[in-house]
């Protein structure tokens, strides 16, 4: 059985309610609705670069009115779904994007090319919900708008949450470090082989100059041991 936790349909409509209607804590909102503090703290100083039209989860039946005052009573109470949100089924493609913020994305793809340039085209497409024209053409400032393009963070422009693209940042520099790891391991293993065919090589000279010189001395005795024959005969 999947241990996946659950979240409400709506999670910033969610927040944006619970903030303005209830006292339980930013952290509770926020592992409640799946989404990062700093987001649920922002909605509440009124700094979210989008507004949200609360969504109220009692009237859906995700949070009874008991689970919530169970939350304002302890700091470390966890709220609990009380019923799931219904699944949606979802062709494949490009996630949706609610009309009034189509025109953000190209200002969200601009801010993680800029930030950063690690993540491939696909997953900014995965995650922003584009095309890799789209992106290729804000890479290279090819962009028939891109005079107009300013990045900006694609959580604050509700393009994705805090947890998602946090989630995919991860994912790139644990892909990168064991590539380095790997790069790493046969720059050594190169070297080692380098350092070993030089040693065998400085080894085969030293036992051919050892050679050469005992070839030179032994001739030299030869040639001594003839002369002193020699001087033998004569006399």
């Amino acid at each position: 059985m999947s241990q996946q936790p659950t979240y409400p349909l709506m999670p910033h409509a969610t927040a944006s309610w619970l903030v303005d209607n209830t006292a339980l804590t930013f952290e509770q909102i926020s592992e409640f609705c799946g989404l990062h503090i700093l987001e649920v703290q922002a909605m509440a100083d009124d700094l979210a670069g989008s507004k949200y039209t609360g969504r109220d989860p009692l009237h859906s039946g995700e949070l009874t009115q008991g689970e919530i005052e169970r939350g304002q009573a302890s700091a470390t109470y966890r709220l609990k779904m009380q019923r799931a949100p219904l699944s949606l089924n979802r062709t494949k493609g490009p996630r949706y994007t609610p009309v009034s913020k189509r025109q953000d994305k190209p200002d969200g793809i601009a801010w993680i090319l800029r930030h950063h340039s690690d993540i491939s085209d696909a997953q900014i497409g995965k995650l922003i919900g584009t095309t890799r024209n789209t992106i290729a053409a804000i890479r290279d400032r090819s962009h028939w708008n891109i005079s107009n393009i300013n990045p900006k963070d694609p959580v604050t422009l509700g393009l994705c949450s805090q947890r998602e693209l946090d989630a995919l940042v991860a994912k790139v520099a644990r892909k990168a470090g064991v590539a380095e790891d790997e790069a790493a391991a046969n720059t050594r293993l190169g070297s080692d082989r380098d350092a070993l065919i030089e040693e065998l090589r400085a080894e085969r000279d030293a036992h051919t100059r050892v050679a050469s010189q005992a070839a030179q001395e032994a001739e030299a005795a030869a040639w001594l041991a003839a002369r002193r024959a020699e001087g033998i005969s004569d006399s």
